[in-house]
This record gives C-alpha cells, sequence and structure tokens, in this order.
C-alpha cells in the first residue's frame, strides 16, 4: 500500500453533476484530505428540453473547489481534473463565454434528427459499435447548428471543456471520453468530417480533441481569484462522469469490472479490442492507457424497491433463506436497453406469493437483480469480453453486506466494496495518473472496504438463474 507523506502534493477532481458540483482533493496513498460541494439551483425542465446555466456551472465549481483547497495548509495542488455528464452541451463565445442555456444530457429535443444522423455515419458507428440515440450529443449538435443557435466565431462544447476553459481564461481542447457521444471517430481519431458535412455541421465549431490525462491548460489568474485554486495549477483533460466513477474502483484492467448498483445497474470493465454489440446495448470509450472501457446500463435495479416498499432503506433490509421460488425481473417504467433491448419491455413476477411481506419483496427483487447482473456478463463475455475477473461493487445498495454477498454467489466471483467511490475520486486519480499508467495508479490509490468471497455448492442460486432466463427465452428476448 502507497503511503503518503503528510505534506506531499494532492490531486483535485472535480465532478459537474446534474444536482451539484462536488471537489475531492485526494493523496497519493488515496487519502481524502479535502472536500467541497455546491447546488446546481437553475435546472429546467419541460418535457424533452433540460437546460441548465452554464454560468452557475462555473460559481458552483469556484464555490466547490474553494472548499476543498481552504483547508490544505500549503500543500501543492499537483494538477486537476475535471468530469460531467456525458452528452451535455453548451455553446460559447471566442472567449470561452457562454451563449444561451445548456443542453442537458438526456434532453431528446433533437430526436427527430436521430435517424439522418444515424444513416449519414452508418459506417463509422457501426465500426465503433453503437447506435446514435436521442439523448445523445450529435442529434443536438445538428439540432443547434440547423436553427442558427451557433453563430459565427461561436464553439459547441461539452461540459467539462466550458469549465476548464473559466479555469484557463480561454478555449481548451475535449477529451475522446466526452467526444464519444458528439461522433468522434474514436478508432481514427478524428472528426469525422465527411460525416459532418453531410449533416450541415462545420467541423471549426467543435474543439480539438486529445487522450484524457492530458494537460490542457493551467489555472489562470482571475480563475485563481475566483476559487482560491493556486494560478498556474495544471489542468488536465477529464473523462465523462460514468468513466470518472469506474476509475473510482480500480477496475481498469482486462478482467476486472465494476456494478454500479443503485436505482438502476450500470457495468463498465476493460478490454484490449473493441467490443461491438449490434443491439447498441454496450458500447466503449477509449482507455487512457490502451485498449478501450466497454459499459453497459440496464433499467433495473433497486429503483423498484422505492416503488414497492416506500420509505424503507434498503440497505437495511435483509431477506429469509431460500431462493424465491418462480423468476422476477425488477423493472420500473417501460423499456430495457441491457443485458438486451426492448423498447416495449415491462418487468415481471411471476411465481411468488400473491401478498409478499416486505422481506419477501426484497428477496425477489434482490434476487432477480443479481439474477440479471449475471445475465449481464454472460453477454459480455459473449462479445467477446474477459468477465473473468473480480467485480467492484458502488451504487446505493453496496452498503447492504446480505445483498453484496448474494451477488457474489451468483455472479461465482469476488466482490468487493471500495471505501471511497464517486466520480470526483476518479478524477483526482485520473489528474495524479502518468501517461499511460492510469491502471496503475489506481490500483495504488484505490482502497477496498471489504471483499465479498462466493460461496461454493449453490444449486439453488443456478436453478434461480435458469427460471430468469426460461421466462425471458419464452417472451423471445433471449
Amino acid at each position: 500500500m502507497t503511503v503518503a507523506d503528510p505534506g506531499g502534493p494532492v490531486w483535485l477532481g472535480i465532478d459537474l453533476g446534474t444536482q451539484g458540483v462536488r471537489a475531492v482533493a485526494v493523496d497519493a496513498a488515496g487519502g481524502v484530505v479535502g472536500t467541497g460541494a455546491a447546488p446546481l439551483r437553475r435546472d429546467v425542465r419541460d418535457g424533452p428540453r433540460h437546460e441548465q446555466d452554464p454560468a452557475e456551472w462555473w460559481t458552483a465549481t469556484c464555490t466547490a473547489a474553494g472548499i476543498a483547497v481552504a483547508g490544505l495548509r500549503g500543500r501543492r495542488v499537483a494538477a486537476i481534473a475535471v468530469d460531467s455528464t456525458s452528452g451535455t452541451l453548451a455553446v460559447q463565445d471566442r472567449h470561452g463565454r457562454p451563449v444561451g442555456p445548456a443542453w442537458m444530457y438526456d434532453d431528446t429535443r433533437a430526436a427527430a434528427r436521430v435517424a439522418a444522423v444515424q444513416e449519414a455515419g452508418e459506417q463509422v458507428w457501426t465500426a465503433l459499435g453503437y447506435r446514435m440515440q436521442a439523448s445523445w450529443a450529435l442529434p443536438k449538435l445538428v439540432e443547434l447548428c440547423a436553427t442558427g443557435a451557433v453563430a459565427p466565431g461561436h464553439t459547441v462544447v461539452h461540459q467539462a471543456d466550458h469549465v476548464v476553459a473559466r479555469l484557463a481564461g480561454r478555449p481548451v481542447a475535449s477529451d475522446t471520453s466526452h467526444a464519444l457521444k458528439t461522433g468522434y471517430d474514436l478508432r481514427a481519431d478524428r472528426w469525422p468530417g465527411d460525416v459532418l458535412d453531410r449533416l450541415g455541421v462545420d467541423t471549426a465549431v467543435l474543439p480539438d480533441v486529445v487522450v484524457p490525462g492530458t494537460r490542457i491548460a493551467a489555472v489562470c489568474a482571475a480563475a485563481a481569484r475566483a476559487s482560491g485554486i493556486p494560478a498556474g495549477t495544471p489542468v488536465v483533460a477529464g473523462m465523462t462522469d460514468g468513466c470518472a466513477a469506474q476509475i473510482a474502483t480500480g477496475a481498469l484492467a482486462p478482467g476486472r469490472w465494476c456494478s454500479a448498483l443503485g436505482t438502476t445497474l450500470v457495468l463498465k470493465g476493460a478490454t484490449p479490442g473493441l467490443v461491438r454489440d449490434a443491439s447498441g446495448g454496450v458500447y466503449c470509450h477509449r482507455h487512457p492507457d490502451g485498449g478501450w472501457l466497454p459499459g453497459g446500463a440496464s433499467n433495473t435495479g433497486a429503483g423498484v424497491l422505492a416503488r414497492d416498499l416506500p420509505g424503507v432503506d434498503p440497505g437495511l433490509l435483509t431477506a429469509p433463506a431460500g431462493v424465491p421460488a418462480g423468476a422476477t425481473y425488477p423493472l420500473v417504467g417501460r423499456g430495457e436497453r441491457f443485458p438486451f433491448t426492448d423498447p416495449a419491455f415491462t418487468g415481471f413476477d411471476v411465481g411468488g406469493p400473491t401478498c409478499a411481506t416486505a422481506a419477501e419483496t426484497f428477496a425477489r427483487v434482490a434476487h432477480g437483480v443479481a439474477f440479471v447482473e449475471r445475465l449481464a456478463f454472460d453477454v459480455l463475455a459473449g462479445l467477446g469480453a474477459d468477465v473473468s475477473g473480480p467485480v467492484v461493487a458502488t451504487g446505493g445498495t453496496s452498503g447492504n453486506d446480505w445483498w453484496t454477498q448474494l451477488r457474489a454467489d451468483v455472479l461465482g466471483r469476488p466482490v468487493s466494496v471500495p471505501e471511497q467511490a464517486g466520480s470526483a475520486f476518479g478524477a483526482a486519480i485520473l489528474a495524479a495518473a502518468p501517461r499511460g499508467s492510469l491502471a496503475r495508479t489506481a490500483a495504488a490509490m484505490v482502497r477496498l472496504r471489504e471483499t465479498f468471497e462466493p460461496r461454493p455448492g449453490r444449486a439453488d442460486l443456478a436453478d434461480g438463474y435458469a427460471r430468469l432466463r426460461a421466462e425471458l427465452s419464452a417472451r423471445g428476448l433471449l
């Protein structure tokens, strides 16, 4: 284990979330030595529209970062990295100042553009193994350009790009992670100019793109006064919030995976080769060390408990012994995207009691989610990904040791829970990592709270998993 110098340097990670900004200062041993947070209150939702004020991103960043560095007692901030929501775009002028509200990651006003965007870049998207979606940034970019929202001299940037521009006092390069959903060709390492031309987008409105972790700026004097971060502090290119959260788990070597189970379930791992999924459920970011970071997000998760057991803390629930009868696919609302894609799919609970107790309901949901998680890993393995290694569990359910042990038993592999988690912590590790050494740096800085080893001989779990697969097959989904 790395032992930190109590007077040594720290690295600052800044996470631009939906509801607020969080900053974390981390030392070389992965110890958190400073934190700060500030809310984002100017959030506008109206049907498919979801907007925020980029100016508030900046003021909240200054507040959060100022709190995080205030108690460092002169310790040097060696570098900063900023992560942000994936698919969020802002228009800014030639000085890096915002022009109008930002279009957030789940804004779908450009849904009518998706078919044309998919057709125009079909070869590129197929080679990369994904399909364009209504919430992705490229359809929004096409809409902004087509409707005159991008004036001469203006540029369209991602959320983190805009905040780093304010830190630097000038426009900056973006990174391959944020640029993915804007159509950046990760294989050719360029904006696909011919595709963008067909869509009416001039590549001049887009930023340059570099590998995450590349030094792209330094904190300017004006930003230092506003944020408390010393002038001249290096700023490196960041990643999306999902990728930063993966970094925080240390799951960056082939075979290792992280599984974030909260309202929904998100799996992310590392592979030497590109993983292609014709359904679009799995897509890959570039690994800063080389290789790829595949991931998939399911709509299953603990969100069902909030609906069926309102007011109950899932971290405090336990379940009766044994595997529930029948099969359960826990789902709130309609539609699934991974481990299969079906926008009309609705969850099911078959073969259970007519009137279940809270403990029985929890047992059915917990087992159902664990079986879907195993199915997701099976699908990844079928796509050629190495899923043989351990799993790091994060998310709101990772505090429930009974559920985490169940997941280890169902998956048949160790499941660990880290001491620290979250995108800001991952961004700080990215800031600390020398080029090409992100996995090694994360391994030194990520501390595990506990590891749950799988218990052998659970034939009842294998039977429960087989029942879920049989039910999905009967519905034509496998």
